[in-house]
């Protein structure tokens, strides 16, 4: 089974649509923040001292599987479903603190590029090793 990191946000007013549900361009926000939070983590916080971490995003794709409704905390989920030669699948859940049953569920594509020619550029041994725990297929 593969590790997963986990990230909770509070939900706030303005977070929140004219029905009192979470707005749907939110929750790939979260995923967003989350992201920034997982690349810390690893301590790969500068293109400097990773510069595998200059990449674009491919796709995103999300599904809404019930609503968030109100204030209160979300908590994000991420594992790598996938990691290609210069691309990743970065699987996502949405989900309230105390359970599992997920608001939203989806994945990212990242591809990663060379900073110079925009072209894709594999990722590194030392990327892939620290991300090898998070990857649930490879």
């Amino acid at each position: 089974m593969s590790r997963f990191f986990e990230s909770t946000f509070g939900v706030y007013f303005d977070d929140l649509d004219m029905y009192g549900v979470l707005h749907n361009a939110r929750y790939l926000l979260f995923v967003e923040r989350t992201l920034g939070e997982f690349w810390r983590h690893l301590g790969w916080s500068s293109f400097a001292a990773n510069p595998d971490q200059f990449h674009l995003v491919r796709a995103n794709h999300i599904e809404y599987d019930r609503p968030m409704v109100g204030l209160g905390d979300l908590r994000v989920r991420l594992t790598i479903g996938k990691l290609g030669n210069s691309s990743m699948v970065v699987n996502f859940r949405l989900m309230p603190p105390d359970q599992d049953l997920p608001y939203a569920t989806g994945y990212r594509v990242l591809v990663r590029i060379d900073q110079d020619t925009r072209r894709p550029l594999a990722w590194s041994e030392g990327f892939r090793d620290g991300l090898r725990p998070y990857v649930e297929v490879e």
